[in-house]
């Protein structure tokens, strides 16, 4: 048996992007898998993806069992933040954190789990700003 994983895009709007996540882990957990791809044409304004633009500013989290681990996508990965329990972090009053725009930088989030059990859970919602460049 493998994770029972489901995404859900919430919001895809020409500035704001809301994705949500759950997970039911079979006990191997996840590592490094693309949550949100700031590449993909889905995600595109005005023919332009969002890439290093995109912000992260705000996450609700429901995590049991185990950890979940965020990173921003690149050459090697740059920790975005680790989260465990359940709460909400706020990054709206000063504009989300951006993308660090580290070697090989592609601005997507990737999620691996940390101490998963079998049964263990997950629930994310992550919403984030495009901050695609304006023409």
């Amino acid at each position: 048996m493998a994770d029972v994983t489901t995404t859900q895009v919430i919001a895809n709007g020409p500035r704001n992007l809301i994705v949500r996540m759950t997970d039911v882990s079979d006990g191997t957990g996840l590592s490094a898998v693309k949550i949100v791809d700031a590449q993909s044409p889905a995600f595109a304004v005005r023919g332009q993806v969002p890439g290093v633009h995109l912000k992260l500013v705000r996450i609700v989290y429901d995590v049991h069992d185990m950890a979940v681990r965020l990173q921003w996508d690149g050459t090697e990965p740059v920790d975005l933040v680790t989260l465990s329990g359940f709460g909400h972090l706020d990054f709206r009053r000063f504009q989300g954190i951006p993308n660090p725009r580290a070697a090989g930088a592609t601005g997507s989030i990737l999620l691996s789990t940390i101490g998963a059990a079998a049964n263990a859970t997950f629930t994310l919602d992550l919403e984030m700003i495009k901050g695609v460049p304006q023409f």
